[in-house]
């Protein structure tokens, strides 16, 4: 990946914040073409596929930082959340393998119902007076 395939642009934050907020564009958005960068298919592949709300349809990366006052702040931090985004993909998942009930634990979990079971059936009226 190469920075040129990133675009920056630098709008006004949004919230409160007095006069300094609503002069200067201090909040960095920073714009990501997913299937036109030089990132390994893989990467492309599992990003497209990925349910995150940066995300578009169209397969743009947005990621809008505007925690600090600080326009350099922002860009920084938006470029971290982009770079851990990229990472999350490339960690794959073990496979989960399914397992098997022991056969004692089996066994107590039969013996456990038959038990409540027969508890129960004690407390059963079993006189037909009523």
């Amino acid at each position: 990946m190469q920075d040129n395939e990133i675009e920056w642009h630098f709008v006004r934050s949004s919230g409160a914040g007095g006069q300094h907020i609503n002069k200067v564009s201090t909040a960095a958005q920073l714009n990501f073409d997913i299937s036109a960068s030089s990132l390994p298919a893989f990467y492309q592949q599992k990003l497209l596929a990925k349910a995150d709300h940066r995300i578009t349809k169209s397969g743009k990366v947005i990621i809008k930082c505007q925690q600090s006052r600080s326009q350099d702040f922002n860009r920084q931090l938006a470029l971290e959340q982009f770079i851990a985004l990229v990472k999350s993909v490339g960690i794959v998942q073990k496979a989960r393998i399914p397992t098997k009930a022991t056969r004692g634990s089996q066994q107590r979990r039969i013996n456990a119902k038959k038990q409540r079971g027969a508890t129960k059936a004690m407390r059963q009226n079993k006189s037909s007076d009523q």
